[in-house]
């Protein structure tokens, strides 16, 4: 009914950028809070940042200053500008968003995750 499609990881040397895009389709009827989040392996998955609707936005403290979350409401996509990309920041990052059908459903989506090396 919902789907959450991630694109832009990939492989980048230290210090590069990197800019991730998630847009969320299928019976929509609202889009509420949308972020990102990234699992290291052998790690938890931990927030990375959060947008509300109306743009209000949080990062985690690693990655403040260097990441910067923002989205379209026209078109349910959120995206993650990286920059300075360090090799800690190394994982599967996934999208997120709090969603209500047509149907009146209302719960949070995944997306399948996105790969992000960065190389010393």
């Amino acid at each position: 009914q919902v789907q959450l499609l991630e694109s832009g990881g990939g492989l980048v040397q230290a210090g590069e950028s990197l800019r991730l895009s998630c847009a969320a389709s299928g019976i929509i009827f609202n889009v509420y809070n949308m972020g990102w989040y990234r699992q290291a392996p052998g790690k938890q998955r931990e927030l990375v940042a959060t947008i509300s609707k109306r743009g209000d936005t949080d990062a985690a403290d690693p990655v403040k200053g260097r990441f910067t979350i923002s989205r379209d409401n026209a078109m349910n996509t959120v995206y993650l500008q990286m920059n300075s990309l360090k090799p800690e920041d190394t994982a599967v990052y996934y999208c997120n968003a709090d969603i209500r059908t047509s149907f009146g459903e209302r719960r949070d989506y995944w997306g399948q995750g996105t790969q992000v090396t960065v190389s010393s």
